[in-house]
């Protein structure tokens, strides 16, 4: 019993030098038969101090918490009450922990903290938060960096990782498909571009059609053969010049088989 009181004189000096961010240390109170109740309420804490491993009550009430750090309860296996109210929490990827402890132990939980931000949750109940809220968290992504907190990351972080690696990739594609040579190959019955569906008119419209221009010539004066109805609709010159801008510019050719 000695001993036990000179440990928690010894540990309540050290706590009461390391507090930065509160006025008032918090109060360490021994229970019968065995137990220590700490009451940090009211105080202002920005953040939990260390507690002891045989704490059986915890108050910190009132304060101005926003978060518990990730295994800070863990090592309290002796905790039969904890007071968490009136506290400003985020609900954000930070309090996963704290809303995952309580479910655990509610029987432990005294009054329920709300969570205070951000607007679309406010005052709502940190346990009330469903698992689909968090899925835009990773949590643990790597590992725990140190008993008091894990690495978080943000989805918007993998989705922009993500948008990156597509920019990338369709700009190399654009970038081989630029230097890559496309061959068509054309059919032998439709070398020389004759052009055939195009003068693919029905025989009365060829007749109609051939004997327009007869009477028109007889009439001007001038002789036109009908061998020239059999010509190529298909500008020959002009088509060699459209081969050649697409080989050159595009890469593209065009062989006969």
């Amino acid at each position: 019993m000695l001993l036990h009181s000179v440990t928690l004189a010894v540990y309540l000096l050290l706590t009461s030098s390391s507090a930065q961010t509160t006025v008032q240390s918090c109060v360490f109170s021994e229970l019968q038969p065995s137990g220590l109740r700490v009451n940090c309420s009211s105080l202002n804490l920005m953040e939990l101090p260390h507690l002891p491993s045989e704490t059986t009550e915890l108050f910190v009430q009132d304060n101005q918490l926003t978060s518990v750090p990730p295994g800070k309860f863990d090592q309290l296996t002796n905790l039969r009450k904890v007071s968490l109210s009136l506290n400003p929490f985020r609900c954000d990827c930070s309090i996963q922990y704290l809303r995952n402890w309580m479910l655990k132990n509610r029987a432990v939980v005294s009054e329920e903290p709300l969570c205070s931000s951000p607007v679309s949750v406010a005052q709502k109940a940190i346990t009330d938060l469903s698992d689909t809220y968090f899925s835009y968290c990773t949590f643990p992504l790597l590992h725990q960096i140190s008993t008091s907190g894990c690495v978080y990351v943000s989805y918007n972080t993998i989705a922009s990782v993500m948008l990156c690696c597509i920019i990338i990739l369709l700009l190399w594609s654009l970038i081989l498909a630029r230097k890559s040579t496309f061959t068509i190959y054309v059919e032998e019955r439709h070398s020389g571009f004759e052009a055939d569906s195009l003068r693919s008119l029905k025989p009365k419209h060829r007749r109609r059609l051939h004997t327009e221009l007869s009477g028109f010539s007889a009439d001007s004066g001038s002789v036109i053969l009908s061998e020239d109805l059999e010509r190529p609709l298909i500008n020959t010159e002009l088509l060699s010049q459209v081969l050649e801008t697409l080989q050159k510019k595009h890469n593209i050719k065009i062989k006969a088989t």
